[in-house]
């Protein structure tokens, strides 16, 4: 079968057979293009030439009892990061504001921990409704651990839009990369926000030691939640963390064919480069806007990245269009 035909199928709402999505990550690195067309007509059918642009904010850094291995803030890193309480209300606002200056469409607030306190979701409240009141039209999404129906419907009655919670990787690999708490936890909580009626942002991480078929089944079970958009991480290797030395089998091509599936299994939701395109996909970074829709800048959790100016540049000089409110 064709990458023409694979097009086809996305846009006709067929789901790809496992054996089609292996053809797409095993592409030939010669036929990257065609790839890469065949993705771009399934992301201008739902997308057009448009990007959107979000910005992360972490409002709580460090102090996670969770032992998440990719993650600089877990208990499980020795990373060298700065580790502070969640920030006041107050601080949430300037830092939307400087977001929708910057062109941003969407502002994202993290906080680090299992799950929110009382105290942190009283603060996180009263911040989301400044930043409604003071900064119109920009939609506020929050990276916020494991929610109950209860916090979810609170949260979104206070302003908050979307709700990003990652399924990170596989169902079988899971245990490989966190022990914790399980798979099932980040299920329960989409489908609590679901309840609660919040859009709903999950994707995952890529070089985690995963297979192919990893990714795969990850994807799949991504289409089956139904979230409006899929963050698609490349591990950032964080001196300190358990994977520090992980992520090598990654290259730009191999992040493009990722990108690629992504879209033609998931044609109607934003599909955003995220956390280590910068590092992975380095020079051919633009290519990765013909199949996804979204991206950050200005940085992520406890890394930098791609400056706003930078990739607004980048958006123009491909000829795309930002979306803004």
């Amino acid at each position: 079968m064709s990458f023409d035909e694979l097009s086809a199928a996305s846009l006709g709402g067929e789901t790809l057979t496992r054996q089609q999505c292996r053809l797409v990550l095993g592409c030939p690195d010669e036929d990257i293009l065609t790839l890469l067309d065949a993705a771009w007509r399934v992301r201008r059918r739902h997308f057009g030439a448009r990007v959107h642009i979000q910005v992360l904010s972490n409002a709580k850094s460090g102090l996670c009892p969770e032992d998440c291995r990719y993650c600089s803030q877990s208990s499980v890193s020795k990373a060298n990061i700065h580790c502070y309480p969640m920030i006041s209300a107050e601080e949430l606002l300037v830092g939307a504001t400087a977001a929708k200056s910057a062109g941003a469409k969407r502002f994202c607030m993290a906080i680090s921990g299992s799950a929110p306190s009382e105290a942190e979701l009283d603060q996180l409240c009263r911040g989301l409704g400044q930043i409604k009141a003071d900064a119109p039209g920009l939609s506020l999404c929050g990276s916020l651990g494991f929610l109950s129906e209860d916090q979810a419907r609170r949260l979104k009655a206070a302003g908050l839009d979307r709700v990003n919670h990652n399924v990170n990787t596989s169902q079988r690999y899971y245990g490989q990369i966190c022990t914790t708490h399980s798979y099932q936890d980040r299920l329960d909580t989409i489908a609590n926000c679901q309840a609660a009626g919040l859009e709903i942002c999950s994707g995952g991480i890529v070089g985690q030691g995963e297979s192919d078929e990893d990714v795969i089944d990850m994807l799949l079970a991504l289409r089956e939640i139904g979230p409006q958009a899929v963050p698609v991480n490349f591990l950032v290797p964080i001196a300190g963390t358990p994977f520090e030395n992980r992520g090598r089998q990654l290259n730009p091509r191999k992040c493009l064919k990722v990108l690629c599936l992504a879209r033609l299994l998931l044609p109607t939701a934003e599909i955003r480069a995220s956390a280590g395109r910068e590092h992975h996909i380095r020079s051919l970074q633009p290519l990765a806007l013909y199949a996804a829709d979204s991206i950050f800048v200005s940085g992520y959790l406890t890394t930098g990245g791609q400056s706003a100016e930078v990739a607004l540049d980048m958006i123009g000089d491909l000829g795309f269009e930002i979306v803004r409110e």
